[in-house]
Formats: C-alpha cells, sequence, structure tokens
C-alpha cells in the first residue's frame, strides 16, 4: 500500500509541475484533473474513499464548467503544449526546486509507518470520513456558505480574467 501511495503522490507533484509550467488553458484543465484523480487516491489509500469521491464528482461537476468556459472564451490557434522546450524547462525547473526542497526537509523517517484511517476499522461503528461529511452538515454550515461564496467569486475572477480588451464575458464568436 505505502508503494501505491508513493506513486500517487508522484503523480500529483508531476501534475502539479505540469499545471504550474503550461500556459495554455487547454493542458492546464487536463493537468488539473490528473491532479485531482492523484490526490482523490492518496485520500483513498488514507482511507476516505467516501470523502474522494465526493471530492472528485464536484470538482469534476464544478470546476471544469468554468475551464471549459474559459477555454472557449481564451481560444488559440497554436497553443503551447507540454513538449515545447519552454514549457518543459520551465516544468523541469519546477520538479528541481521540488526534489531540492524535499532534500532539505527529509529527516530519514520510516516511511512503512504510514497507516490508512481504517487500520483498526472492526472496532469502529462508523468510518471517519462519513463523520466528518455529517459534522460538516450539522455544526459547519458557514463553511459551506463561504465555499459557496468563495466559488462564486472565483467564478467571478475567471470571466473578468478572460474577457479581453473591451469585449464582455458574454461575446459573438
Amino acid at each position: 500500500m505505502t508503494y501505491i501511495i508513493t506513486m500517487f503522490l508522484f503523480g500529483l507533484i508531476l501534475g502539479l509541475a505540469a499545471v504550474a509550467s503550461n500556459p495554455s488553458p487547454y493542458f492546464a484543465a487536463l493537468g488539473l484533473v490528473g491532479v485531482a484523480g492523484m490526490g482523490c487516491g492518496v485520500l483513498v489509500g488514507h482511507g476516505g474513499p467516501f470523502l474522494s469521491l465526493i471530492l472528485f464528482l464536484i470538482y469534476l461537476g464544478g470546476m471544469l464548467v468554468v475551464f471549459a468556459y474559459s477555454v472557449a472564451l481564451a481560444a488559440e490557434p497554436y497553443p503551447e503544449s507540454w513538449g515545447d522546450w519552454r514549457v518543459l524547462g520551465v516544468m523541469l525547473a519546477y520538479l528541481v526546486g521540488v526534489i531540492l526542497v524535499g532534500l532539505l526537509m527529509w529527516s530519514g523517517g520510516n516511511l512503512g509507518a504510514w497507516a490508512s484511517g481504517d487500520d483498526s476499522g472492526e472496532f469502529f461503528v462508523f468510518r471517519g470520513d462519513i463523520e466528518g461529511v455529517a459534522l460538516l452538515y450539522s455544526s459547519g454550515g458557514w463553511l459551506l456558505v463561504l465555499g459557496a461564496w468563495t466559488l462564486l467569486l472565483a467564478l467571478f475572477v475567471v470571466l473578468e480574467l478572460t474577457r479581453g480588451l473591451s469585449r464582455g464575458a458574454l461575446r459573438a464568436v
């Protein structure tokens, strides 16, 4: 299980470097889907399959609509891909930076000591992720309102960034 989680974490770091290094929204949206999948795989490995499924579905249902809309408005005839030399150089610089920071922060800990949240699951009546979702809806309602407000603000920011110089967001293409 440790190898699978390590592979998910490497995929997460590689996907984040791919998203950060690519200026084209086409490939950035694809990279974000991969990053969301890898992050949800890490959550599954640590004992949160319900939470990771809900997060992935919400991401695919909500945020990709915003990315599809911004990609449609920022249409480029020849977008830069991950194979371009400039994008590859920036991506390699990000990966080297992550490796250097990882080596500086390395404490030599035991990687085999990673434990999932369900190691003693036979003694529990409820799963940890189900209890967390119930707690979010019962006493964390203000966090849901704050999250909805943040997503609405992010939508307006994306629409403002993609509207161009003098054209509005709704225009004839």
